[in-house]
């Protein structure tokens, strides 16, 4: 049974309410993707958290009447990725250094500067059991 904006993980309860909202969304999302609950938690606080900080009013707004419940099984579900390790290696294509999960489609992020990269790696590492892969600039 998914979480509601009403019934949700009690380290929810002191967050602001629409960072709360999105935390139980990103939350449901996850644990339908099959990550485990454990880990789920403290990684949909902290994605919310940053969400809320770069969100725009009327995104702000929007989350208030979005249905937090309502989540399909994302058939590319990164569930597979959540004990992968993370690779912070240099993007020719992009010029700019790309953090990525072992084995994903898509990078995580992209920085202009490698200590940058490196400090988001550590902050996506936080919550698995996996290690830092650093490459050179030229590898």
């Amino acid at each position: 049974m998914p979480y509601t904006k009403n019934d949700y993980p009690d380290s929810m309860k002191n967050m602001k309410e629409i960072a709360r909202f999105k935390a139980i969304d990103i939350l449901n999302a996850m644990l339908k993707d099959g990550y485990d609950e454990s880990r789920a938690i403290p990684i949909a606080i902290s994605q919310a958290k940053e969400w809320y900080e770069g969100a725009s009013n009327k995104e702000k707004s929007e989350m208030k009447k979005e249905d937090v419940t309502d989540h399909k099984k994302d058939k590319n579900s990164s569930a597979k990725l959540q004990n992968a390790d993370v690779i912070v290696e240099y993007s020719k294509e992009d010029e700019k250094w790309r953090v990525i999960s072992k084995g994903a489609d898509k990078a995580d992020s992209l920085h202009e500067k490698k200590s940058d990269a490196l400090d988001r790696a550590k902050e996506i590492l936080r919550y698995r059991d996996a290690k830092l892969i650093s490459k050179k600039k030229d590898e």
